[in-house]
């Protein structure tokens, strides 16, 4: 029976002290039995803390010092996440009272820069007096303040120099340029990682062992600024601390290949050599559809090297780190049997005949990344179970997942991470809206986010529309509907993603042997004459599995179910306003090709790429439509 969670940092204590007292015993000063009698302690404690290894160890070739890493690493989190818990269910208790004391942080810290002399931070003392003389904000309110710090101006709009220059996905626009600082990184893994952990464990108890977990991560690559300051994705590597590369099936070596492709096939590889992995993790539940997508296209080369030992010579790397990668895998034939055995069952289900003490799937699957996860559970990772743990963005942390096990995502709003006001969704479009406090809003009722956080925003209209869903006593519990650049709207009508992806599973499901792999729109004004005069309607580009035609009836399918879907939709199409939408099917591999193009345009990492759902630049539109099989 493993010690409790109380035992093992007892029993890690006494060691210490165990240790020093029969070193100062050694000295003299004190009776001789008591180091010997210590020293048995000593020895009783590190039995007890290595049997509580060995009950959570899976696996083989691990190190004592990587195993034991691994195990106080999980000890200190387990520790963190149960305390701030804690904190959180406190908070939610009084959430005006914290939200205040968040924001009055915020304008304390940078009362003394260019801009909070401007606004007078000083003098606030309280939510009325900010709202008062404060104006809502966009990105362009900011543009040229951080041009300033990435000049190397300082105390311009945040106290401290930024860590990175932060990039958005450009979901709905143009990446933006945000500032990243020590505080929102902490408040990250205090509010959010260590919260959804202590969720995590509670909900899915198995995950409380000592298995590797595939991290699916690819290496940002960062410029400098005119001040020498990173720009680039806000996330960080698992090989910027050593002991955090004790939880993960890839070697250090793997984080210094940014090829995206390359670094896949090695997190494959290494993934393939060890049947124990626990946990399939990465941002965004996009990352390991896509992941396993090339496994079903190159395991026979990933076998191939596990049988011999090897690192395909397809790989563009670097001598010193093939080097590298090759002095930590060696010839396992046995592993690369089973693994053939495995995929030739097929891809249904693989996830768990590969590693059979697969836990969980650690990523967003809320969103745009919906589709991918309802894929993964479908296929690959048949019998697996989901976790969605953050809802989060380049900002700041938003929310927390608390409720792993429930289907439907939703996510507590973290009263100390931001000061949050909410605009009602009837309001968004007025020249003055007024704002929601969080013990203001209404269940049922749908908000725009408008947040003051800690690194220079305020104010400020992150484009995301909420809808409460409930509370977790005075805190509200929100669920992500859409971007507010994402909304079709060809005539005012402002569809949703939420209610068009409704539409369309709806009208998938009756398409017989048809499965949905990925999917945008454009609204026809950007095609201009590439389609021909008509009147405006919706340009749908479908990749389908199953299937290599629609007949013009299964297409007329989609608009019926949107029309039943949105009565706004509905009535524009009866009155002849809007046209039938026209859906097209691309290529296979057309959305991959896409990806591509849209993070080399923007910038974005793999690791925080969202996939658009509706399309504002015409060359994507028109790549799309070059490619269009039917």
């Amino acid at each position: 029976m493993a010690v409790s969670w109380f035992g093992v940092p007892i029993s890690v204590c006494w060691t210490a002290i165990s240790i020093a007292v029969a070193f100062l015993g050694h000295a003299g000063g004190m009776p001789a039995t008591l180091p010997a009698a210590l020293g048995v302690g000593s020895l009783v404690s590190m039995a007890l803390i290595w049997r509580d290894v060995s009950s959570k160890m899976k696996g083989e070739h691990r190190t004592a010092a990587g195993l034991l890493g691994q195990y106080l690493a999980t000890k200190a989190v387990g520790w963190i996440g149960r305390r701030q818990r804690r904190k959180l269910e406190a908070d939610t208790l009084h959430v005006r009272r914290v939200q205040e004391e968040t924001l009055l942080k915020r304008l304390r810290r940078n009362q003394d820069t260019s801009y909070g002399k401007q606004f007078d931070f000083k003098s606030i003392s309280d939510t009325d007096a900010f709202r008062a003389r404060h104006p809502i904000t966009t990105y362009e309110h900011y543009r040229e303040l951080i041009g300033r710090v990435a000049a190397g101006e300082e105390k311009v709009i945040i106290s401290e120099k930024p860590l990175i220059l932060a990039m958005t996905s450009g979901t709905s626009g143009a990446s933006a340029m945000l500032l990243s600082t020590k505080d929102t990184n902490s408040e990250f893994f205090m509010q959010g990682v260590a919260v959804c952990l202590d969720a995590m464990r509670q909900a899915f108890p198995s995950t409380d062992s000592l298995q590797r977990t595939t991290k699916f991560f690819y290496t940002p690559t960062f410029r400098q600024s005119e001040a020498g300051i990173p720009i680039g994705p806000n996330s960080s590597t698992p090989a910027s601390s050593r002991s955090m590369l004790n939880l993960y099936t890839s070697p250090a070596p793997v984080y210094e290949v940014t090829r995206e492709r390359d670094a896949l096939y090695l997190h494959l590889l290494f993934a393939l050599k060890d049947p124990s992995v626990g946990t399939l993790e990465s941002n965004f539940a996009a990352t390991i559809f896509y992941a396993f997508s090339a496994l079903q296209e190159r395991w026979q080369e990933l076998v191939e090297d596990i049988e011999k030992g090897t690192v395909s010579r397809s790989l563009a790397l670097e001598d010193e780190v093939r080097h590298k990668l090759e002095a930590v895998i060696s010839p396992d034939p046995n592993r690369a049997a089973e693994l053939r055995a495995h995929f030739s069952l097929g891809p249904r289900g693989i996830a768990k005949r590969l590693w059979p003490h697969l836990h969980l799937v650690l990523a967003v699957d809320s969103g745009s990344n919906q589709i991918y996860g309802e894929m993964l559970r479908e296929g690959f990772c048949q019998g697996v179970p989901f976790y969605s743990p953050f809802y989060a963005a380049t900002e700041g942390l938003i929310g927390v997942n608390l409720w792993p096990l429930q289907q439907k995502r939703c996510y507590l709003l973290c009263p100390r991470s931001m000061f949050c006001e909410f605009l009602p969704e009837k309001s968004l479009d007025q020249d003055a809206p007024q704002t929601l406090l969080m013990d203001e809003v209404e269940e049922g009722g749908s908000y725009e986010l408008v947040v003051t956080n800690a690194s220079g925003l305020f104010r400020y209209r992150i484009g995301d529309v909420v809808k409460v869903v409930g509370f977790h006593n005075q805190c509200p519990i929100v669920e992500f509907q859409y971007r507010r650049g994402q909304l079709l709207s060809v005539r005012g009508e402002k569809v949703s993603e939420a209610v068009f992806l409704a539409a369309l599973k709806k009208s998938v499901a009756l398409w017989p042997g048809c499965q949905l792999v990925d999917y945008c729109c454009a609204e026809s004004g950007i095609l201009g004459d590439s389609i021909g005069g008509s009147d405006p309607h919706y340009q749908v580009f479908l990749e389908l599995r199953g299937v290599r035609n629609l007949t013009e009836e299964q297409r007329y399918k989609l608009d019926i179910c949107l029309q039943q879907d949105s009565a706004v939709y509905k009535s524009f199409r009866i009155k002849g306003s809007i046209g039938p939408m026209r859906v097209q099917l691309v290529a296979e591999g057309a959305f991959k090709e896409l990806r591509k193009k849209m993070m080399d345009f923007s910038g974005t990492s793999p690791n925080t790429f969202k996939m658009q759902r509706v399309l504002r630049r015409r060359e994507y539109a028109d790549f799309l439509l070059g490619k269009t099989v039917s």
